[in-house]
């Protein structure tokens, strides 16, 4: 069993606790959309992207808490990567997540690849889908058209307050067509965002909200 193989067995237990918006076929998604994407920006490391990947939402505080960390370093442990691949692909983990805007840089292509694989799976048809399963596995509203969406919010803002689903659209989902940072990523992102767009305007028509 090489080392893609041993991390996709070891992760598949945790990712079966979490609910279905950080699923293994989420992961299964970034992956696709990560191989659609290196194809085009050239010469890259497949084996790191993939286990990036594949660990990228162990750590994730909204499910593991203060345990995740020590869960991915345990993976690591049992992957028998060089030190070099091992801190490479935790470099490419904590630049991935959003933090309400306070993610880190992605400063590798590898890294830009896992990130725009990732935000592509948080927009579109499969975006929507998502945010509205973790809506309803944490209990908030569908929609609250008298809130006021957050800027320059702090990461710590960004995760404590509990805005309604379609809030969290104009708080992360449509701000990150702007923010993909490959040339792949952003061609792919943009009929993705404009399906998020036609849907909100849809859902205001049938809940009586003007446009």
């Amino acid at each position: 069993m090489n080392a893609i193989e041993k991390c996709e067995h070891l992760v598949k237990d945790i990712y079966l606790h979490f609910d279905a918006s950080h699923d293994f076929q989420h992961i299964e998604r970034v992956r696709h959309n990560a191989q659609m994407i290196s194809k085009e920006e050239g010469l890259v490391r497949l084996d790191i992207i993939e286990l990036a990947v594949l660990l990228h939402d162990v750590s994730d505080v909204k499910y593991s808490g203060n345990e995740g960390k020590a869960k991915e370093t345990a993976i690591l442990d049992q992957l028998q990567l060089s030190p070099t691949d091992r801190q490479w692909i935790v470099d490419i983990i904590e630049s991935v997540s959003f933090s309400g805007g306070h993610e880190k840089e992605a400063l590798t292509i590898e890294a830009k690849i896992v990130r725009d694989a990732d935000r592509l799976d948080a927009i579109g048809a499969v975006g929507i889908a998502r945010t509205f399963a973790f809506g309803g596995a944490k209990g908030r509203k569908l929609y609250d058209w008298s809130e006021t969406a957050r800027v320059n919010m702090s990461e710590q803002e960004y995760r404590s307050k509990e805005t309604s689903s379609v809030t969290h659209f104009y708080e992360k989902l449509l701000l990150l067509k702007d923010l993909m940072v490959t040339e792949t990523g952003k061609k792919l992102a943009l009929q993705r965002h404009e399906f998020m767009l036609a849907f909100i305007d849809q859902l205001k028509i049938e809940t009586s909200e003007k446009l």
